[in-house]
């Protein structure tokens, strides 16, 4: 039986109040990771309160002023997500900033439930941003590392972008993050962790697709047709690919949190295709990339 209609949000469908998406641990169905989208006409503002949850503020159209515990930092933003990185605001939890925005924007607001505190509010200045290029051929992509353990200090919340050139696939090969495992000396390799996926396709008509699906002993069926706005929910399992379609550009963005205390993400691919990635050797990178001019930093 296929678990699309409750894993694949259509845009507009999980509006609510201020919010074009809302999406809390409660409604999700798990316990840490949540992710709200915000829209801001040109004066407008917006009252945040944390609460259990540390948040990002990530301008994904235009920019803003963020007021917290007594400071203000200005959020430089950016055109369109295809655009350019971004500079990104921090808040942890029990905390309430005011948003402002003098022309207008969209912003994203993922989120992670934690007991922990002590981090400050503070600003992510986008020239610390660090993009990386992977995979090669019609598998390359670009992950804009905006919140990972080694590129921003955190309690539970991880968040990076994905940009994916018309006709390529990204989340390839399948891999998932379901299960805490350690290898046969003790090491970890794999981390439990909930992952959000929203999307944006270029182009009035664009789309994509996303797949997941099931390990041994946890049934999961997806196959979505994406639009912009729309949200994939990842509860455990394989997840990939995320198919662009040729012609129209993919971004996501991919917000992920668990009950661990170390904060890591490890993956392990489906091991019926993860011998994929040894091709990646004899290609190029797709020379699409990197969007807007961004560089590995």
């Amino acid at each position: 039986m296929s678990d699309t209609s409750t894993c694949h949000l259509p845009a507009g469908t999980a509006a609510e109040g201020p919010y074009d998406l809302l999406i809390t641990p409660e409604s999700a169905g798990w316990g840490h990771s949540g992710l709200r989208t915000l829209t801001l006409g040109p004066g407008q503002t917006h009252t945040l309160a944390t609460g259990d949850s540390e948040f990002l503020i990530l301008p994904l159209e235009g920019g803003c002023t963020v007021s917290v515990d007594g400071r203000t930092f200005e959020l430089e933003g950016r055109m369109t997500v295809f655009d350019s990185v971004t500079d990104f605001g921090y808040l942890p939890r029990e905390s309430e900033a005011v948003l402002s925005s003098a022309s207008g924007g969209r912003f994203a607001l993922p989120c992670a439930r934690t007991e922990r505190g002590g981090l400050p509010a503070r600003y992510g200045r986008r020239e610390e941003v660090q993009v990386e290029l992977r995979g090669a051929g019609n598998c390359s992509r670009q992950v804009n590392n905006y919140c990972l353990p080694g590129t921003f200090e955190a309690e539970q919340l991880l968040v990076c972008e994905v940009l994916t050139p018309g006709g390529n696939w990204s989340s390839y090969p399948p891999h998932k993050h379901d299960e805490p495992r350690r290898d046969e000396t003790g090491a970890p390799v794999e981390s439990e962790l909930e992952e959000i996926y929203y999307f944006q396709v270029a182009g009035e008509d664009g789309f994509a697709y996303q797949r997941v699906y099931g390990a041994p002993g946890r049934p999961l069926d997806v196959l979505a047709e994406i639009r912009s706005d729309d949200v994939v929910l990842i509860p455990h399992g394989w997840h990939g690919p995320s198919a662009a379609a040729p012609g129209y550009d993919l971004y996501y963005l991919n917000v992920m949190a668990g009950p661990g205390q170390d904060r890591a993400w490890l993956i392990c691919d489906d091991p019926a295709h993860g011998w994929v990635r040894s091709m990646w050797e004899a290609q190029d990178v797709d020379v699409r990339l990197p969007f807007g001019g961004d560089q590995e930093r």
